[in-house]
């Protein structure tokens, strides 16, 4: 089941992902739907859940408030949503483009140096980590909060949800400069594969939430491109470091 609510206090994409955190923890809430633009929440539950428990759950956050919509009614489902409708191209335009992009530059500088397809693929991996973490610094907040959604550690450490942009940075400018390729494909392996754990529970168990690979900017539905995406380079870093 389906009900839609009226949320006031939020004023940026920080706050929404903030809130739908919050409302997503409580138990019995198998999906949020926020729109800022109007302040309602389309929130699914396997069991109903009352008012006062939802309110209860934005209790850390008083300027958040929820109450029942006017006219509460039942949503048809998620899959119904305009967001829903789109294409898979619409869907994942931006991602499918930086992918594009990041393997037409390792490409293109490969075959201009006459390098292999290990440097290749260490150029790719640069690139990727790059440019992923410059979209999450537009909005660190908004992204540590959509992350804490689904991270297992980012659930318990909040500033987990920091730390991991930077992180991902610092591994953009290792593999720039191939610094110790051991370390660095290491940290790799062992980063992408605890992120890729939270993600695999979020698709297995059909939660509709947001994925927050490129930070707040775009609203990317969790699914199995995240799956891809994170399987990817961490099947990148173990060829790497199968090849040291």
């Amino acid at each position: 089941m389906t009900h839609t609510y009226n949320i006031t206090g939020m004023t940026c994409t920080g706050c929404q992902a903030k809130v739908q955190s919050l409302l997503s923890g409580v138990p019995e809430v198998t999906g949020v739907n926020i729109n800022l633009a109007e302040g309602k929440a389309d929130i699914s539950m396997s069991r109903h859940v009352d008012t006062q428990t939802l309110q209860a759950a934005l209790a850390p956050y008083p300027k958040y408030t929820l109450t029942e919509a006017q006219h509460p009614a039942p949503v048809p489902s998620f899959s119904l949503d305009d967001e829903d409708k789109r294409s898979f191209w619409e869907t994942y335009k931006p991602v499918l483009l930086i992918f594009g992009y990041v393997s037409l530059l390792s490409v293109l500088v490969s075959a201009t140096f006459g390098l292999g397809w290990m440097a290749g693929m260490r150029i790719f991996m640069s690139g990727f980590f790059l440019v992923f973490s410059f979209f999450k610094m537009l909005d660190i907040a908004g992204f540590a909060d959509s992350y804490a959604m689904y991270d297992l550690l980012a659930k318990k450490i909040r500033a987990w949800g920091y730390i991991y942009v930077f992180i991902e940075l610092a591994l953009g400018i290792a593999y720039a400069i191939n610094f110790n390729p051991f370390i660095t494909n290491i940290v790799t392996l062992v980063v992408m594969s605890v992120s890729t754990i939270g993600v695999l529970q979020s698709v297995l168990n059909k939660r509709k939430i947001k994925c927050a690979c490129l930070g707040a900017v775009f609203n990317l539905p969790m699914s199995t491109v995240s799956i891809i995406e994170d399987a990817l380079m961490i099947a990148m870093s173990a060829v790497m470091l199968a090849m040291l």
